[in-house]
């Protein structure tokens, strides 16, 4: 399927979080995640569960009888600070769940995204060592992976929503024309028609890919240079050509989008754009690879730099 044959059919589902999950180990990260979930829920008009995964039981060599609830101090601590967690941020404006449960992290939060087919996950870090230090730890990148909705991630250096009602004035959409990308626009276009946001349409060429260099080595100084600016040229035409066939005529934007097509290495080049036009939400592919546990384990993804640099969160849709 093409990607504008996607677009297209993603639009005519619209787009729609009318249920949100929000995961948290009551760290700050995860505290200014729970923000923006609730700005999200306010904007969309959705349910909110609220959740937190404590550890599974180690195992024994001799089977043993579960510990009784109320022996349980580790999950009692965890039901009294997710109480007061979901008192601060007024929960009970909302259709919500409150949830501890056991096991491991993606476990539990794929039990709950399947079982109340959540619309979208919304996660915090802390920023110490990028992804492997999540607000949940080291399963934090299989969880934006395998997650069969679109994660909000809130990184390091996001800051806290300005609003009481999600309010993104400019989103950026990062696109490498790949799967995932097509089916992350969909979300961009219609984040941007809900909230009347100024929508920037991305790609990022690397500035002298091998393939490239490889074509002017047995040329001239002068004809090399001019050949490669050349290319430069054409490339970015090109670029802009596919960007702007992503935005259907029928788009309900404010304002016309801008087509940005930059020479710059990744992840740079993303983050650059995001600071200069000063976004508020980055939307990205997450290409699916043959193992999410071994990408998790993976330090300079692409994924990780954004989300651990950029001043905005970062909402990614695998493909």
């Amino acid at each position: 399927m093409s990607t504008i044959a996607s677009v297209a059919e993603q639009r005519e589902e619209r787009i729609n979080f009318e249920h949100i999950v929000v995961a948290t180990d009551f760290s700050a990260g995860s505290k200014r995640a729970l923000l923006y979930g609730v700005a999200l829920a306010k904007q969309y008009g959705a349910e909110i569960t609220l959740v937190h995964a404590t550890p599974p039981e180690p195992r024994e060599t001799v089977p043993m009888d579960p510990l009784p609830r109320e022996l349980d101090r580790h999950r009692l601590e965890a039901e009294e600070k997710i109480r007061q967690l979901a008192e601060e941020a007024h929960l009970k404006d909302f259709q919500n769940h409150i949830l501890v449960q056991q096991g491991s992290v993606w476990d539990v939060l794929s039990s709950i995204i399947d079982r109340y087919r959540a619309g979208l996950l919304v996660l915090g870090t802390h920023g110490r060592g990028g992804l492997k230090k999540l607000a949940l730890g080291s399963v934090a990148e299989e969880v934006l992976r395998l997650a069969s909705c679109p994660v909000l991630t809130i990184g390091p250096n996001a800051v806290p929503p300005t609003s009481d009602v999600a309010s993104f004035k400019t989103i950026l959409f990062a696109t490498d024309f790949g799967p995932a990308c097509a089916r992350a626009f969909p979300y961009a276009l219609s984040l941007a028609e809900t909230c009347q946001a100024k929508l920037i349409l991305v790609h990022m060429v690397p500035p002298l890919p091998v393939v490239v260099t490889g074509r002017f080595d047995d040329s001239p100084g002068i004809e090399a240079a001019q050949a490669v600016t050349e290319w430069q040229v054409s490339t970015k035409e090109e670029s802009i050509r596919r960007l702007r066939k992503l935005v259907p005529q029928d788009a309900k934007l404010t304002s016309q989008p801008d087509y940005l097509v930059g020479m710059d290495f990744l992840p740079e080049g993303i983050l650059v754009a995001a600071a200069l036009r000063k976004v508020d939400l980055i939307v990205m592919g997450a290409n699916r690879v043959a193992s999410a546990r071994m990408v998790a384990h993976m330090p300079w993804t692409l994924t990780h730099d954004v989300i651990c640099k950029a001043k905005c969160p970062v909402l990614t849709v695998r493909s």
